[in-house]
């Protein structure tokens, strides 16, 4: 069976910036294909999902989403088209002033979340509520937003994740 990890950056950032990179590194060695889609240029997460379910439309196999601050909002909000098998989220963008009725209702799939207690974009307690309401798994570093100084234990919960996707199948 195919499986492919398919990354969506942040608001700020580009389609392999430092986060994506390692990841995408042991997305790789777990055997999956890796993409990650270019959002850059588009500031409106919904035209951001439009181009993330065009993009993984042929897809056939299981799909991880992974989703880093604005682009956690973004692969959550189709996951459920997508009908994804996983998402890893990093400080996703969730409950956002002015947007908390546009937070998006997750898939039927194991979520997990890491967010940087230090974040002054998108407060840690964002996640927290989203955690507690669908039930995801919660980690939270000693870290701000961008996480670029715990991109190694980053990498370790992400391995960890998809090992235990491929543990539980489907």
């Amino acid at each position: 069976m195919d499986r492919y990890v398919v990354f969506s950056h942040g608001k700020e950032s580009g389609p392999w910036g430092t986060k994506i990179s390692a990841l995408a590194d042991i997305a790789r060695v777990e055997g999956y294909e890796v993409e990650s889609v270019d959002y850059r240029g588009l500031d409106d997460p919904r035209e951001r999902v439009t181009r993330l379910l065009a993009y993984c439309r042929d897809f056939q196999g299981r799909l991880v989403l992974v989703g880093s601050s604005m682009g956690g909002h973004v692969s959550v909000a189709g996951s459920r088209l997508l009908r994804a098998a996983g998402m890893f989220l990093i400080a996703p963008a969730f409950y956002m002033p002015g947007y908390e009725h546009q937070t998006p209702q997750p898939a039927a799939c194991p979520i997990t979340i890491v967010h940087g207690w230090r974040d002054d974009v998108v407060p840690v307690e964002h996640s927290v509520r989203f955690s507690r309401e669908y039930a995801a798994t919660l980690h939270v570093l000693d870290t701000d937003h961008r996480m670029q100084d715990r991109i190694a234990e980053l990498g370790y919960y992400f391995e960890y994740f998809l090992a235990t996707l491929d543990k539980f199948g489907e």
